[in-house]
């Protein structure tokens, strides 16, 4: 870029390094998160240590993201969806962020990274406590974060926490790290969020499965003081006990016809969405038309059963992963769905990070279970970012043979490989 051909080798590194930080810190301020998206890429295109975009494109998750993307744009073609509203579905290309933040990271930036990212959960974290006990108030409007993003947040913090206390070997920090896991698990009973509660515990469980490897006599030794515990901070929560109270009143209103609530309009959406992708099961109903289909079927299908539902709560997503993609690619869209997954956690796992990918990818399966997850704000950038680290980490750790597109990176690269130009460099 001509204006910052002046700047030497330090200062581009030290303006690389600034966007970095500022877009890792910065994703939970709505105002700011376009805006330092498009720096993060000018950061891309100015850097002369990043990796270029045909090495980039070598991986697994970058080609996965791009297939899906892609199929989104093919889907206007057959979309009769009007050019004015909401299109939530655009967000999914909010996961091409992890492109140009990988092919940014390095050794040297790693660990100003990873220190914002974690300073940005806290400021998060202190904020929604203070909502909580002051404000008396789910979620944090300052973030303009409801109480479902929260909720997944504190069970993002919850397994990564418990992750790094399984694979620690000091005592005292394993202590540490149960203990705040516990704090957020706490928290998250807390919050109205049934579904991402219920994935982050879901997740827990097969992580504890996949790492202890145990009899099934031993793991129920050590999950009944578990569940127990579980048990305790269910019956402390008045938000549980209220949601627990709601679904029963939900389910007595779906028996009597009625599905103007919470688990009733999911059980209409799902039903509906499941007929609009069994009448066009290949292609799906075209990019953006999900919502229109619902409003636009519900009059008529099954003698206007669901009718009254777009009153009740404006259509804007299916409340499911797999249906909402359905809905609007078909086959076509599952497909690059489980391409997506598969190739998430065929990154972890070329990493050595097999434990670290079944724990993401359980998260994210399960909580699309109920939520369209992909599409849900920060979260899911958030999970990339942390991919992203990750990745980082073992590339750099000593003795690790990380590897990018089947070829081994050494673990110590000289600083002549470090300094190397874009059109010279091995995501």
């Amino acid at each position: 870029m001509p204006g910052l051909q002046h700047l030497t080798a330090h200062q581009r590194e030290m303006l690389v390094r600034a966007v970095l930080v500022c877009f890792a810190a910065g994703l939970w301020f709505s105002v700011l998160y376009k805006f330092l998206v498009v720096l993060l890429v000018l950061a891309w295109l100015i850097d002369d240590q990043a990796a270029t975009f045909k090495q980039m494109i070598a991986e697994p998750l970058v080609q996965a993201i791009f297939v899906l993307c892609a199929l989104l744009l093919l889907g206007l073609l057959w979309s009769e969806a009007p050019l004015v509203g909401r299109h939530k579905w655009t967000k999914y290309f909010l996961l091409l962020v992890y492109v140009p933040f990988l092919a940014l990271l390095n050794e040297r930036r790693l660990p100003w990274v990873a220190g914002a990212v974690i300073a940005g959960y806290c400021l998060v974290l202190l904020t929604g406590l203070y909502q909580w006990q002051v404000e008396n108030r789910q979620g944090i409007p300052v973030f303009n974060m409801s109480y479902l993003s929260f909720s997944a947040l504190l069970g993002v913090g919850c397994i990564v926490a418990c992750y790094f206390a399984c694979l620690c070997r000091s005592t005292m920090v394993r202590f540490c790290l149960a203990v705040c896991a516990l704090g957020l698990l706490y928290l998250q009973f807390h919050q109205s969020a049934r579904g991402f509660l219920l994935a982050t515990l879901a997740t827990l469980v097969i992580m504890l499965i996949v790492y202890i490897r145990i009899s099934l006599s031993r793991f129920a030794v050590i999950a009944v003081p578990v569940l127990l515990m579980l048990l305790l901070f269910a019956y402390t929560s008045p938000v549980i006990q209220e949601r627990w109270a709601q679904a029963g009143a939900d389910l007595e209103h779906i028996q009597q016809g009625h599905f103007n609530s919470s688990i009733g309009y999911r059980i209409a959406l799902w039903d509906v969405g499941l007929y609009g992708i069994a009448k066009k099961p290949i292609l799906g109903q075209g990019t953006g038309m999900p919502e229109h289909f619902f409003d636009r079927t519900v009059v008529q299908y099954k003698q206007g059963l669901y009718q009254n539902l777009p009153a009740f709560q404006k259509t804007s997503h299916f409340h499911n992963d797999w249906i909402e993609i359905g809905m609007q690619l078909g086959v076509l869209g599952l497909g690059a769905l489980l391409f997506l997954l598969w190739a998430w956690q065929r990154t972890f796992r070329q990493h050595g990070l097999i434990l670290a990918g079944v724990c993401m990818i359980s998260f994210v399966v399960l909580s699309g279970m109920t939520e369209t997850f992909l599409i849900f704000g920060r979260i899911p950038i958030l999970l990339l970012v942390i991919t992203a680290i990750a990745v980082c980490w073992q590339r750099v750790k000593p003795n690790c043979s990380g590897i990018t597109g089947g070829n081994k990176r050494q673990s110590n690269p000289s600083p002549k490989n470090e300094n190397t130009s874009k059109g010279d460099k091995n995501d």
